[in-house]
């Protein structure tokens, strides 16, 4: 699987895909900071990446369908700082070895994960 975060989450947080063998980029070092909800559900289809993201916009399933997708994955947290952030990643890590969540959408809580 390859992963693109969003501007919401540090770039430094991609490390944590790199060093368990994936492949992720971050909008901001690709400048797509500011682009449109739209236009970066674009470019993660166009190079079939999962996008890793803070934005709730991305849940709308009406509008944003995973099944058409690589992949989302939203992490709705309490605190949102980058090394938080990071701890919370390497949670997840495991059960993306485990599962493909292509076409999925995956909502990442402090306690919980949920796919649909």
């Amino acid at each position: 699987m390859k992963f693109k975060l969003d501007e919401n989450l540090s770039p430094l947080a991609a490390s944590v895909f790199i060093e368990h063998g994936f492949d992720a980029t971050s909008v901001r070092e690709e400048g797509l900071t500011g682009c449109t909800d739209d236009h970066l559900i674009s470019v993660c289809s166009e190079e079939k990446r999962v996008l890793v993201t803070l934005d709730l916009d991305f849940s709308d399933i009406r509008r944003y369908q995973p099944s058409g997708l690589d992949g989302i994955i939203i992490i709705r947290s309490y605190k949102q700082s980058r090394d938080y952030m990071i701890e919370i990643l390497k949670k997840i890590i495991p059960q993306l070895k485990a599962e493909d969540i292509t076409g999925k959408l995956m909502i990442v809580e402090d306690d919980r994960i949920r796919i649909r």
